[in-house]
């Protein structure tokens, strides 16, 4: 028989670090595939928070490489603020230590968790310390560390620490191993689409398992750091409320009006008449009866909700579209950024695009984006509040195909930015279904939806005159040429014909004799900004006028040329090449007025 004193024997706490080594799942680490993309996530998350916080461009360089059978090597490096050689060991080597916890503002991270359980998952799975490297000025020496966390207390153990010479002015580098595949490779890549997507003004070059890979900005601004504010009355919790009060030296009326958010001088003065106590009694006093009757006076009375410009920093309309034309080639891009709204205290900013066509799948469900705090969230996706508010949406009255999740070339991006996502777990994987946010995306989406509607009515309603306006300029020229041949005299120039019957934007594409040559002239009324994208085998390096940027995407090139056309204007660019590939114009407000004619003669 087992009495008392020998279960007692058997019993002793364990520190939070024991906890997560044997519940590693719930930080995302419940697979050796998934612990990769979890490490980036979470390094590059800091890596993003810390450049902000100092108004510094983003620049990132993620590499993965495999120095063993299953050994792989993660290192992320940035251009940041650097980390205080004095709080590097606990910045990564114990958890549940960091800045943002007790801060009420958008940030990616919040419990000081993440990077500190990368650290712990690769000593469970390697036994090899972490290093870091951080420097913080160019007058500052910098620091390398290699670390560990010890489990059993939850404190970093260093195992070396030196300073080194670094070509890096400022930023950190952390460099974690453990054992893994790359199997989840596209995954990755896709959180690193994703990101800067959503942060635009960040430069992501990546290198894995020795492919290259970059993700260019955008925008060379960088978002305004949020700052801070007081909790809010209508979003604290009895025990929050005793504590505040508990260390207060403040008289309640002070209390109130400097320890919570949008409580004014005659705000605090009714909440103290409505407990029926004196305002200058001091906070600490307060005894559990008194707190309780406080706290329902505070969440009944009216209250401005939180300052959400003050505390949060959704992307923007404009940023969002140019992200997604970055990385996506959609026929269709609209944004919308919804005014802020508050649930149980907290502010929050849901922000949502639709695309359409382009290079989508143009059968299957629609790829769903889903953000938080501009961070993307790529697994839980059926358990996640986003998933649930898209398919909520009636697609068919918008012209798609639905069963559960509309279907066909369509993307569709939500990004949920508060001081206090309601994540379903730890790994940050899924939002909670809070009515709140739900209702917010969905407007968002019926909005969006409209827009699109139009478009596919209007793009409907004008396949016949496009097919028209192709037949017409394909024919026109043929027509010419055999009427000079029939008449002998010199062949004329049919483009001033076309333009005058068509009254649209024509691009013409001609391959003859191994040169390629493009032209596009303005029949419209006004002048346009145009953006000239054409992925095809060819480099076009003697191409006149010069490409504004050239990306290889495996075996084709990504070439992009930019020019503005008063009414009658004409562009035109001529290489050596073997044509192919194809064409698309941007800048254009109305898609219908765009014909493309494909005159190759030989390809």
């Amino acid at each position: 028989m087992v009495h008392a004193e020998d279960l007692a024997k058997q019993q002793r706490s364990i520190s939070v670090a024991e906890f997560f080594e044997k519940n590693k799942h719930l930080l995302g680490f419940d697979s050796p595939t998934r612990g990769v993309v979890t490490t980036v996530k979470e390094a590059v998350d800091n890596a993003l928070d810390a450049c902000e916080e100092a108004q510094v461009l983003p620049d990132l360089f993620v590499g993965i490489r495999k120095i063993d059978r299953d050994i792989y090597r993660i290192t992320v490096e940035d251009n940041g603020p650097g980390i205080m050689p004095e709080q590097v060991p606990y910045v990564f080597g114990k958890l549940l230590y960091g800045s943002r916890f007790h801060q009420i503002k958008q940030s990616r991270g919040q419990q000081g968790i993440g990077i500190s359980a990368a650290v712990l998952y690769a000593q469970l799975t390697t036994g090899v310390p972490a290093r870091v490297i951080s420097r913080t000025g160019s007058r500052a020496p910098a620091h390398r560390f290699e670390l560990m966390i010890r489990t059993e207390t939850n404190e970093p153990d260093v195992v070396l620490h030196e300073e080194i010479p670094w070509d890096r002015i400022h930023g950190t580098r952390v460099e974690i191993e453990f054992k893994s595949t790359l199997a989840a490779k596209k995954r990755l890549l896709d959180y690193l689409r994703y990101t800067a997507v959503v942060n635009p003004h960040a430069r992501i070059r990546a290198e894995i398992d020795g492919e290259e890979y970059l993700f260019e900005r955008v925008v060379n601004d960088v978002p305004a750091c949020p700052k801070a504010i007081a909790p809010h009355p209508h979003g604290i919790e009895f025990g929050m409320l005793k504590r505040m009060a508990g260390t207060s030296d403040q008289t309640l009326e002070q209390f109130l009006v400097e320890q919570f958010s949008r409580v004014g001088k005659k705000t605090a003065e009714e909440i103290v008449r409505g407990i029926g106590a004196d305002g200058n009694m001091p906070a600490a006093s307060l005894s559990a009866e008194q707190l309780k009757s406080l706290l329902e006076m505070m969440q009944a009375t009216p209250i401005p909700p939180p300052p959400a410009s003050q505390c949060l920093s959704p992307i923007g309309e404009e940023l969002i579209r140019q992200g997604l034309d970055k990385e996506f080639q959609l026929d269709f891009v609209r944004a919308r950024t919804r005014s802020s709204r508050v649930f149980a205290g907290h502010p929050f900013v849901v922000e949502a695009a639709l695309g359409y066509g382009g290079k989508l799948p143009s059968d299957g469900a629609a790829q769903i984006l889903r953000f938080a705090n501009r961070v993307p969230l790529l697994y839980q996706q059926g358990a996640c509040a986003i998933t649930a508010a898209v398919a909520g949406v009636n697609w068919k009255s918008y012209n798609l195909s639905q069963q559960g999740l509309p279907a066909g070339p369509v993307l569709i991006l939500v990004h949920v930015a508060s001081t206090n996502v309601p994540f379903t777990s730890e790994s940050k994987d899924a939002i909670a279904a809070i009515p709140e946010i739900e209702r917010e995306i969905v407007l968002a989406l019926q909005d969006l939806g409209r827009e699109l509607k139009t478009f596919l009515n209007r793009r409907d309603k004008n396949r016949q005159q496009e097919d028209r306006a192709r037949a017409i300029c394909s024919i026109i020229p043929d027509i010419a040429a055999k009427v000079s041949e029939i008449t002998e005299r010199p062949a004329i120039d049919t483009a001033p014909i076309e333009g005058r019957i068509m009254r649209r934007l024509v691009m013409k594409k001609r391959t003859m004799d191994g040169m390629v040559e493009v032209s596009v002239h303005n029949y419209t009324s006004g002048t346009v900004d145009l953006t000239i994208y054409n992925l095809s085998p060819d480099r076009a390096g003697d191409a006149d006028p010069a490409p504004f940027f050239v990306d290889a995407v495996g075996d084709e090139y990504n070439k992009i040329w930019k020019c503005t056309l008063p009414p009658d204007g004409a562009w035109r660019v001529r290489y050596h090449g073997r044509g192919g590939g194809t064409f698309d114009l941007r800048g254009i407000d109305k898609p219908e007025q765009v014909v493309v004619v494909d005159c190759d003669i030989d390809a």
